[in-house]
């Protein structure tokens, strides 16, 4: 049944009370609701049993179990739990840990992201939380283009970061606002300063003594605050405009999901041609692209000094090129699509082709290989023994449901108005952490002038 409960999450406690409730928390967040919650209390003196109970009053959308016992030791009570357990699956997440679903990075855009790490089978308990209206950084500024990275939690979620960040707060809130301390550190000037002071000699770092150095001209409060204001309303204003952007996005997604339901799916080969174009038009090295693995043709690492690109491939306009090689990119595909007016250049190791447009839009089958199954679909039928990879054989294996071009086209459509207001969006934001340096100025400037009156 489609709704049928598989997944059980099962919790041993003892006098964990002021703890559990992060992992509580932490499976209120999950989208997928379809599991069950099964806290074993071995003997617990605290107020275990008072809390788990008004979690059961609550609508968290998932159904919590508590189950009492005498105090026998975390193997009792895993015993318990299997004894209880009558789903297919099982987890057990301990009283002291929490899901995945907040751990973030830290970037030089001064804002929390999706982390990198492989979390599979790793405990959070030494993570560090990050609480609403707090900082945290990484000391290491050696490795990161000269750019601090640092963020602010502004939202009312907790969130999860290595335990080797920094993570701290402003004490005197009488003296400074969080955010305009945010605003602060949103300038090029800091990072130049942090990067100026910072020290080492594997790793060069800006250490908690050196971020307590710093020196600010500081407004008072409610100069503060105006300034904060302007920032917070234009910010208010790209959040609003990102959250429709990322509906755009779920309409396309669903779009796909509804063709892969109902739409037979064909081998993509007879529509594929590939191309073995050299560089005819003598392109200079300033043509040369990367593949990403983010499915960008992005700017080459490598260093074209004196390097000759006659052998290497074009990718004219509407042109897909990508690396077999899967087994040195963490599972996934580099792979770029042309979506300019310009021919560019690719390593000669690069597949490169095209599609027959009378029956499959490229933009259309970007759709497709831009998602994680498609990654996870290569990486399965990548095959080879020192070198792992995806040929064009398998390429062309591959199957997807392919309408008419007319619906290709309107997905399309609604795609690439997607693409354009994810540019807009970034741009909305690069505005805004230009004003920072403007803001801080004109509240400097303000302070001033009532100094003067």
């Amino acid at each position: 049944m489609e709704n049928e409960i598989i997944l059980t999450v099962f919790t041993p406690a003892y006098n964990r009370a002021h703890t559990l409730h992060r992992c509580y928390e932490s499976l209120c967040r999950q989208k997928c609701k379809q599991f069950k919650w099964l806290i074993i209390d071995d003997g617990s003196s605290d107020n275990t049993k008072e809390l788990v109970e008004s979690w059961i009053k609550e609508d968290s959308g998932f159904e919590i179990i508590y189950h009492y016992k005498e105090n026998g030791g975390m193997h009792t009570a895993h015993n318990a739990a299997y004894q209880l357990i009558d789903t297919e699956l099982n987890v057990c997440i301990d009283s002291d840990d929490y899901l995945a679903d907040d751990v973030r990075g830290i970037s030089t855009e001064k804002s929390f992201i999706a982390t990198k790490a492989n979390l599979n089978g790793v405990s959070l308990t030494s993570y560090k939380v990050v609480k609403h209206g707090e900082f945290a950084y990484v000391a290491d500024t050696s490795r990161r283009g000269d750019k601090i990275a640092l963020a602010f939690n502004s939202t009312k979620n907790e969130i999860l970061i290595s335990s080797i960040y920094t993570v701290f707060r402003v004490t005197r809130v009488d003296l400074l606002d969080a955010d305009y301390l945010f605003m602060y550190f949103n300038r090029p000037e800091f990072d130049r300063y942090s990067r100026f002071n910072s020290w080492g000699s594997a790793r060069e770092t800006f250490d908690w003594s050196e971020m307590c150095d710093i020196e600010i001209d500081l407004p008072p409060l409610d100069i503060q605050q105006k300034y904060v204001d302007v920032y917070n309303a234009m910010l208010a204003n790209q959040q609003s405009y990102e959250r429709g952007l990322e509906d755009l996005k779920l309409t396309c997604d669903a779009y796909i999901e509804e063709l892969r339901r109902n739409t037979p799916s064909v081998a993509i080969g007879k529509y594929l041609m590939p191309s073995d174009e050299r560089n005819t038009l003598n392109l200079s090295a300033d043509s040369v692209r990367g593949l990403s693995v983010s499915k960008d043709m992005i700017e080459t690492k490598a260093n074209m000094n004196g390097v000759s690109v006659s052998n290497y491939k074009t990718v004219p306009p509407r042109y897909i090129a990508y690396v077999s090689d899967t087994s040195r990119r963490g599972d996934k595909m580099s792979l770029g699509f042309n979506r300019t007016e310009e021919t560019f250049l690719v390593s000669s190791i690069s597949t490169v082709f095209k599609t027959d447009t009378r029956y499959l839009l490229p933009e259309f089958l970007m759709l497709y290989i831009c998602r994680d199954e498609f990654d996870r679909y290569a990486r399965f039928h990548s095959w080879g023994s020192a070198r792992e990879t995806f040929d064009w054989d398998e390429m062309c294996d591959v199957r997807i449901p392919i309408p008419s071009i007319e619906i290709q086209q309107d997905i399309v459509n609604i795609y690439e108005a997607y693409l354009t207001r994810k540019e807009i969006n970034e741009k909305l934001k690069t505005q805004i952490k230009d004003l920072c340096p403007i803001l801080i100025k004109g509240s400097i400037e303000e302070t001033q002038g009532r100094k003067e009156a």
